[in-house]
């Protein structure tokens, strides 16, 4: 896997809690950039945990369904893609507060990196050096949600649709790039 596609995938995982940090932004008066490091912090930190996980649970199978490994990475990161996109198209009213408060914020970093453990495995049918892979996930995801907490406190919620409905266009493409280039080349 190319480093083109391990940042595609990293900002592809990352649009979820780059969302959520927009909202948290968004609710901050002025901006906090002691929370916005934590933000970026819990979510960085689960985005680069999950896949972690996922690789290890992957690993444990790799031998029974190596033959259908190229489909099962097309199959998991279309549906993860392709359920950003739908959640992105029907927009449920979200509460949202500037609290970094623990159990807020585990909340949130866990359902936000849950579609970072499918990957997990994913990476394991593919044979990534998954130490290197997490850590970049986890610090584009610190940076994004950073950002995002940013672009919330001074744009709002006008891009969280689209950023949703990119990072799932994202994870689609590469599915279907791993599938083609698993058939025809």
């Amino acid at each position: 896997m190319s480093l083109i596609e391990l940042f595609l995938i990293a900002v592809g995982l990352s649009m979820d809690a780059f969302a959520v940090s927009i909202c948290k932004g968004l609710s901050m008066r002025k901006l906090n950039l002691r929370s916005a490091f934590i933000i970026g912090l819990y979510f960085g930190g689960f985005q680069a945990l999950m896949p972690l996980a996922g690789y290890l649970l992957g690993s444990g199978f790799k031998d029974v369904i190596t033959a259908y490994d190229h489909w099962i990475a097309f199959l998991l990161l279309t549906i993860i893609g392709g359920n950003m996109i739908r959640e992105a198209q029907n927009p449920e009213e979200e509460s949202c507060n500037d609290s970094v408060a623990f159990r807020d914020m585990i909340v949130l970093a866990v359902a936000t990196s849950i579609d970072a453990l499918a990957v997990g495995v994913t990476f394991a049918f593919l044979r990534v050096h998954i130490i290197p892979a997490v850590s970049f996930i986890g610090a584009v995801t610190f940076c994004l949600s950073v950002f995002g907490v940013k672009v919330g406190n001074v744009f709002g919620t006008c891009y969280k649709s689209r950023a949703e409905t990119a990072g799932g266009l994202i994870l689609i493409g590469i599915g279907l790039k791993i599938l083609i280039e698993h058939l025809f080349f």
